[in-house]
């Protein structure tokens, strides 16, 4: 009989004639490596400062990116909970006409990215756009207002984010069960009251949750804030790249904007503080739900109707009219080109990328230390670091190393020529750091999910490691790792900085030439890549929306 040692943090035991797998450990250090060393090189590179490029940022921009995304971040935190809050409360806990629906149909707006949603929006509200016309033709020519400005990048960055905050309150807010509530009520609370100091107090790590990740991806955002010319730290950094063709100047940008990154998870790791609520774990059933009756049950539904209408219906009806009406002509030999691009460079990134996330998975599972947590969270950190910043570190690691192998072709009479910068890699390498994070918890999930004892027996009838990976690992994490990789190839596909900024030449995808159209204020020419991304978006949002069923 084989002996065994304990070693694994889900309860696997590796047999004691086996070490743990050192590959993996080196494995899941290269990946935490990947990450750190971007954030390392932006660190770094204050160590040279262009002065007279940085005078004319303080006297020119500097004030106003600080500004600009300060009122932004604090403008779609509060919009975000305004709409997501309550939609989540009144679809989990009440019945009206319409719920069944609304309770889904309100997770839609993920699929459509801000920047799509920018450019509509825009298309439609601007001066010459429908609305306006039609306005004019009503009521004459002194109709006349813009749609720029903070008020109108809050609103279109709500419209497509607030669905974070729904989807992790709703779930909530269904754990909760009809007891907490009850006893509120019997305790002389009113409804109100029992949602205010009862309900909402237990869903707050959800709500902080959401909120936090509707505010990283605020921060990212490059191609929606671009649409309205609104200057962030995101345009400011492409500017600088591509404007001044300083990338000293873009990495200390992106290591201001990393600041505010990382004191939005320091705030959010705050305000969940080490509250914890008990919760039944019974989800609640449809007799337990507050039957809303007469003009509130109506209102509740008409409110839930408004906010999927212009969050997901408008935009997405409006892209068919501007297909219909002649975007389709885009159809053409390059429009494949850029399809192909962003289907190979999906593709290829969400096989690195769920592969990753596998051997990260299982060293987590195999290695029960407080280095193997610490690299884990660092090598999933990613998803929190905007496209952006990613790129200029990368992109300054890849300068730094084609400069020592430039040294080396030079020493052995080499045609000196770059290898790594201007390459597919770095472009891979960006996607697989930023989504890593996306790929692992399905994969993690998964994981967790297979009992100890099957892989223990296969090494007790003597399999092999490698084998069991195969043999076992992979065939009962196939559905895990499906959603993975769909997960990822839709985020790739939707990324747009980190694409604009680092694609080789001759790579553009459907994302690059919408931002080179919507630059140009050809709305409707934008609409064939807007609808096609929306569509495909669609498909993690059903995945979503199954499992928050379950």
């Amino acid at each position: 009989m084989t002996t065994t040692v304990s070693s694994s943090v889900s309860g696997f035991r590796w047999p004691s004639r086996w070490r743990r797998p050192g590959w993996l450990q080196g494995a899941a250090l290269v990946l935490a490596l990947m990450v750190g060393a971007p954030l390392l090189v932006i660190a770094l590179s204050w160590g040279d400062v262009h002065a007279d490029i940085w005078v004319h940022l303080a006297q020119t921009q500097l004030t106003r990116l600080i500004g600009n995304t300060l009122v932004l971040v604090a403008g779609v935190a509060t919009l975000v909970l305004l709409l997501g809050v309550p939609l989540a409360w009144f679809t989990a806990t009440c019945e009206f006409p319409g719920r069944r629906v609304f309770d889904v149909a309100l997770m839609l707006p993920l699929a459509v990215p801000a920047y799509v949603m920018a450019f509509v929006m825009v298309g439609l509200l601007d001066y010459a756009g429908p609305v306006q016309t039609t306005l004019r033709g009503w009521f004459g020519p002194q109709v006349a207002f813009s749609f720029r400005g903070t008020t109108a990048v809050v609103l279109v960055m709500s419209l497509v984010l607030y669905p974070y905050v729904y989807m992790l309150a709703r779930s909530a807010f269904l754990a909760q069960g009809r007891e907490p509530l009850e006893a509120a009520r019997v305790l002389g609370r009113g409804p109100l009251a029992g949602f205010l100091q009862v309900a909402l107090p237990m869903a707050r790590p959800a709500i902080v949750a959401g909120t936090a990740l509707a505010l990283m991806e605020t921060l990212a955002d490059f191609g929606a804030v671009a649409v309205f010319n609104y200057d962030t730290f995101t345009t400011a950094i492409y500017k600088a790249w591509y404007g001044f063709f300083d990338l000293q100047t873009a990495a200390q940008l992106a290591s201001l904007l990393l600041l505010f990154v990382l004191s939005g998870l320091y705030l959010e790791r705050r305000g969940r503080g080490s509250a914890r609520y008990f919760q039944t774990g019974r989800r609640r059933r449809s007799s337990s739900r507050i039957v809303l009756t007469g003009p509130r049950a109506w209102l509740v539904s008409l409110w839930c109707a408004l906010v999927l209408a212009v969050a997901f219906l408008v935009p997405v009806g409006q892209l068919l009219i501007w297909l219909f009406d002649g975007a389709w002509r885009q159809w053409d030999g390059r429009y494949l080109d850029l399809v192909a691009h962003t289907l190979s460079l999906g593709a290829i990134a969400a096989v690195i990328t769920v592969t990753a996330a596998f051997l990260l998975a299982l060293y987590r599972r195999s290695y029960q230390t407080r280095l193997a947590g610490s690299v884990v969270r660092l090598a999933t950190v990613g998803y929190a670091l905007p496209g952006s910043v990613l790129a200029v570190g990368i992109m300054l690691s890849f300068n730094w190393l084609d400069a020592w192998a430039a040294r080396i072709q030079a020493a052995l009479g080499w045609e000196v020529q770059p290898i790594f910068v201007g390459g597919v890699l770095a472009l891979l390498l960006a996607y697989t750091t930023r989504f890593l994070a996306a790929a692992f918890g399905p994969v993690e999930t998964s994981l967790d999910r297979i009992k100890p004892c099957i892989p223990e027996a296969a090494a007790t009838l003597g399999a092999r490691p490698p084998e069991i990976a195969r043999r076992i690992y992979l065939p009962m994490l196939a559905p895990g790792l499906l959603t993975a990789a769909l997960l990822a190839f839709v985020d790739v596909m939707k990324e747009m900085p980190a694409t604009l900024l680092m694609r080789p030449f001759g790579w553009d995808t459907l994302a690059v030439r919408i931002y080179e159209l919507t630059s140009e204020g050809l709305w409707e020419q934008a609409a064939l890549p807007g609808l096609s991304i929306v569509v495909v978006g669609m498909a993690p949002v059903i995945i979503m929306v199954k499992r928050s069923a379950h």
